[in-house]
C-alpha cells in the first residue's frame, strides 16, 4: 500500500468536512458561478488562498495565533464589519428585483468590473477568523500527528479545497433554469444576507466574550 496515501486521504476528508458548509466564501462563489461573472478568478482566489493557508498550518504558522491572540481579535472585528456590509447590500438586492436579472442589458451595465469581485473575494476569505482556525490552527494540528506525511496530509486537503470551488462555481450553472425567474435570485440574496448577518454578529458577540 502506497505509505503516504492514508495520511492524504484523511487531509481531503477533514478538509472537505470544513469547507462544505453554509457560508460568507461559499455564497459568494455560488452566485458568482450562478450569475456567470469572473467565475473562474473566484475559484482560483479562493482554492489559492486555501492552498497558502494549509501551507502555513502544516509548516507550522498556526503557533503565531497562539501565541499573539491579538491577531485573531483584530481580524475578527474587521471581518464582522465587512460581513454586515456585505448581509446589507445582498438584502438590497433582495429587495429590489429588477437588479437580480443576470441576461438583461441593465445587468450587463451594471457587471463588476473583475478587480471589484477580487477585492470582495479576498476579503471574504481573508477577513473570516474561521478560516484561520479552521485551516492554519485545525488542520495545521491534525497534519502534525502524520509526522513525516504531514505534507500528504495537507496536499489531500488542498486537493478538497480545489474540487470544492471548482464543482461549485462552475457546477452553479446548472442551476440556471432556476434562476431564470427573479424570485430565486430574491430568494437566493435573501439566504445570502441573513447568512452574512448571522456570521457577522456571531463574530462580534464571541470578540465581547
Amino acid at each position: 500500500m502506497i505509505t503516504w496515501l492514508p495520511a492524504a486521504l484523511s487531509g481531503l476528508g477533514l478538509g472537505l468536512s470544513l469547507i462544505i458548509a453554509i457560508g460568507a466564501q461559499n455564497a459568494f462563489v455560488l452566485r458568482q458561478g450562478l450569475r456567470r461573472e469572473h467565475v473562474l478568478l473566484v475559484v482560483a482566489i479562493c482554492a489559492l488562498s486555501d492552498l497558502a493557508l494549509i501551507a502555513l498550518g502544516v509548516g507550522g504558522g498556526g503557533l503565531l495565533f497562539t501565541a499573539v491572540p491579538v491577531l485573531v481579535e483584530v481580524v475578527r472585528w474587521v471581518g464582522a464589519a465587512f460581513l454586515l456590509r456585505y448581509g446589507v447590500v445582498a438584502a438590497r438586492r433582495a429587495l429590489r428585483p429588477s437588479r437580480l436579472t443576470a441576461s438583461d442589458e441593465s445587468a450587463a451595465l451594471t457587471r463588476p468590473s473583475p478587480l471589484a469581485v477580487a477585492a470582495s473575494c479576498l476579503a471574504l476569505t481573508w477577513l473570516n477568523p474561521h478560516v484561520y482556525l479552521d485551516t492554519v490552527v485545525l488542520l495545521g494540528s491534525v497534519a502534525s500527528t502524520h509526522g513525516e506525511w504531514r505534507w500528504a496530509f495537507g496536499a489531500g486537503a488542498a486537493l478538497g479545497s480545489i474540487l470544492w470551488f471548482s464543482a461549485l462555481g462552475f457546477g452553479a450553472r446548472l442551476l440556471a433554469p432556476l434562476f431564470a425567474r427573479p424570485i430565486a435570485w430574491r430568494v437566493l440574496d435573501a439566504i445570502i444576507a441573513v447568512v452574512m448577518v448571522a456570521l457577522a454578529a456571531m463574530l462580534a458577540l464571541s470578540a465581547l466574550r
